[in-house]
């Protein structure tokens, strides 16, 4: 049975008249059938019909007086409703608005919805939408409504944001797609692109308070710590001297910093990020969440632009903790941010690497462990920061709490909340304190997926932020938040998206419609385009990055790494002659690059010049004694010339500059096999099998040297790790039989 619902036209909207649009509109949109009041005549008071949802607008939401005609979409459980009335009442007593339409979706016309907005206006607006058969429409077979209304508050200011492609890998490794827009909320078409083909990434942005200053994180020149600060015109140009780096902040004692999160002040003469800092950076296969994202190391930094120097905050420049995400409060006096205890993963690679891959993070993949924020409260001090305290209602609390946005008269803070991370998580949610702290209540404007990346209207009555409610690519939405910091369900601003693209990192910007236009970019250079080469080589785009890099060696020939990366790429096509031509000229540019020189070094062994590469080798090892793959290079190669000694001399020099390099040991457990010392093999290859547990022909060769003093059951467990590893494995099935044989002898 069809779920029932009891519908009847009583309160504040009884005795309304019902009389319809003029016949010509409804007639002319729909070609004839079943007119509004004969549909609404038949619509009796206390009937009961088959449920009708309406999925938008919202029951109660509240429109800004100055957005465009929202689309109404509603659900029919009753299969055989194949015609709607949209009737509308108001309380001005005056007369009702009725449209027949026949899909499960209606925009009101550009003349009714300003109708609409102006007799709903600080007052609600009942929406009744009436399931009907077209040739029965007598007989009412659904109903449903909402309420609805307009404010008189106006959002007052246009919106900056950008729009990605999904996954976020592709985007990173083609940074050109990404675009930015800049519009009203008024605007009956999308806003215009104002940004785009941006050969680098762009990422956090913000402006000033009185909107005359942009700055926003751009990766230029190869630098993940680049920033560009630019005053705000018509035709803006971002170009290196716009940039600063975040890298700069302690330059000399070699720890990268990426600049994460950063933020303009009001005032628009400082800067603040988070540096020296190491982020979780991790593709995932959801393509509505395809990116993990979070730092756990890192302190807080600003930007004097007056000096053009960078400072630590004191008090929130403990290396003890991850400080980040931070947010300046209107006068500019108090910074707020999230803060949690500095993280070492289990697995992380060495201490320069910024952004942690998946291979490092398997904690948080796999093994579910969280990584939970607090938000904390500093003075800013003009520099001298102070004592960081936690902020009440959002600090130890059992969540993870982040991204929070001051109001723009200081008085409440709304931020977000989630089980565990920071930005992009499926269920982050909004929630609203007063900005000294104190109760943080849930906002009604929540949406059932993500809701993130808000931004205040200058004049403090709006809140723009990304939700995915509607699907894996974010779109962005409206509240409207009233004095006691209630706010309304949520508005979907619909000519901010695009289809293909996600909307996210919203601003309002206290400026004029129109004050920006364009911005350029004169960010094309050959370190860009190698960098976006290696996003390309990270993605496994053999193609995309050999034309990156050549791309690059047009603008720069004496470019080494490109040189370097692209012979590489060449070995991989086998187009041999060329890759040793970038080879040695990457030497020539850089003969003191030990890499070079050891890949170098294979390509001439490869093709059968030993003694060459064995001098390529030599030479990589007396630049940098510690350059492992030089040493295990050359050991292979001593290995296959039986120069058991020396070979082993250099597999050993390889572990003990990387313990975790498997196959190192796993060669080692070779020659030593060999040489029967078999108890020193296997344990050789029992390390390498903690390094690599699934490596079969490690298990083959323990299984074969513990076979040799006689341990055939043992030898046998091992074949058949083997087996289990790779099935077509046929010597260790041999072997497998031969250990059993021996097994069955004894």
């Amino acid at each position: 049975m069809p779920n029932r619902t009891n519908h009847s036209r009583t309160g504040m909207f009884a005795g309304l008249a019902c009389v319809v649009i003029s016949v010509a509109l409804w007639t002319g949109l729909f070609g004839g059938g079943p007119s509004p009041q004969d549909i609404w005549a038949a619509y009796q008071a206390g009937g009961q019909y088959t449920a009708l949802e309406i999925t938008y607008p919202f029951d109660g939401a509240l429109f800004p007086p100055e957005i465009i005609a929202p689309t109404f979409r509603w659900k029919d459980k009753n299969t055989q409703a194949d015609t709607w009335l949209v009737w509308i009442e108001f309380t001005d007593k005056k007369d009702a608005l009725g449209f027949v339409v026949r899909k499960q979706q209606w925009t009101p016309p550009g003349k009714q919805w300003d109708a609409i907005k102006r007799r709903s206006l600080e007052t609600n607006a009942r929406v009744s939408i009436v399931g009907v058969k077209q040739d029965a429409p007598e007989k009412i077979l659904s109903a449903g409504e909402i309420t609805i209304s307009t404010s008189k508050d106006e959002v007052g200011a246009p919106l900056f944001y950008r729009e990605v492609n999904l996954p976020f890998s592709d985007a990173v490794r083609d940074p050109t797609r990404i675009r930015w827009r800049f519009g009203e909320i008024s605007s009956k078409t999308q806003p215009p692109i104002i940004l785009e083909k941006l050969p680098v990434c762009g990422n956090c942005h913000s402006f000033s308070a009185d909107g005359t200053v942009l700055g926003m994180d751009v990766d230029y020149a190869s630098d993940k710590g680049s920033y560009a600060i630019s005053p705000v015109a018509e035709e803006m140009l971002l170009d290196k001297n716009r940039v600063i780096t975040w890298s700069d902040y302690k330059r000399d004692d070699k720890q990268s910093t990426f600049g994460l999160l950063s933020q303009v002040s009001p005032n628009g003469k400082y800067v603040i990020s988070t540096v020296k800092d190491r982020s979780v950076f991790v593709p995932m296969p959801d393509l509505a969440y395809s990116q993990l994202f979070f730092p756990i190391q890192g302190i807080l930094a600003y930007y004097r632009r007056d000096t053009e120097s960078f400072h630590a905050l004191p008090g929130a420049d403990n290396k003890e903790f991850v400080q980040s995400n931070a947010a300046w409060s209107p006068d500019g006096k108090t910074i707020v941010f999230a803060r949690s205890k500095t993280y070492h993963l289990k697995e992380a690679r060495g201490s320069q690497s910024v952004l942690l891959v998946a291979e490092e993070c398997k904690e948080f993949l796999q093994e579910g462990k969280k990584f939970m924020f607090d938000l904390y409260q500093i003075p800013f001090n003009d520099g001298k920061g102070g004592q960081a305290q936690p902020l009440e209602g959002a600090s130890n609390n059992g969540m993870s709490n982040f991204f929070p946005r001051y109001s723009p008269d200081g008085k409440w803070i709304v931020f977000c909340k989630a089980k565990s991370f920071m930005l992009l998580q499926p269920d982050s949610e909004l929630y609203i304190m007063p900005a000294e702290g104190g109760q943080a209540r849930r906002m009604r404007c929540n949406t059932s997926q993500m809701n993130s990346w808000h931004s205040w209207s200058p004049n403090g009555k709006w809140m723009v932020f990304s939700s995915k409610a509607n699907g894996p690519y974010t779109q962005l939405w409206l509240t409207h938040i009233d004095q006691h910091g209630a706010s309304s369900p949520p508005v979907l601003l619909e000519n901010f998206s695009a289809a293909d693209r996600a909307a996210n990192i919203p601003e309002f910007v206290n400026a004029k419609p129109g004050t920006i236009k364009k911005i350029s970019q004169q960010f094309v250079d050959d370190f860009s385009l190698t960098r976006a080469g290696n996003e390309f080589l990270y993605a496994n785009d053999l193609q995309g990055a050999a034309r990156s890099y050549r791309k690059a060696l047009d603008i720069n020939p004496n470019n080494a790494d490109a040189h370097n990366r692209l012979a590489a790429i060449l070995i991989k096509q086998n187009k041999l002659v060329e890759a040793i031509k970038h080879f040695n000229k990457a030497v020539e540019i850089e003969p003191n690059n030990a890499t070079v020189h050891t890949n170098l070094g294979a390509i001439l062994i490869r093709t059968g010049k030993i003694n060459e590469g064995i001098e390529h080798y030599s030479k990589a090892i007396e630049i940098n004694p510690k350059h492992d793959l030089a040493h295990y290079n050359w050991a292979i190669i001593l290995a296959r010339h039986r120069k058991l000694d020396d070979a082993i001399k250099h597999f050993r020099k390889t572990v003990e500059i990387n313990p975790g390099h498997a196959s190192a040991y796993y060669n080692i457990g070779i020659i030593l096999g060999k040489q029967r010392k078999f108890d020193q093999a296997i344990e050789c290859y029992t390390k390498a099998l903690e390094l690599n547990p699934k490596h079969a022909p490690t298990h083959n060769n323990l299984g074969i040297t513990l076979c040799q003093q006689g341990k055939f059951a043992k030898g046998a467990e091992h074949f058949r790790k083997a087996l289990e590893i790779n099935p077509k494995f046929i010597s260790a099935s041999n072997n497998l039989a031969r250990a059993l044989q021996e097994l069955r002898l004894k």
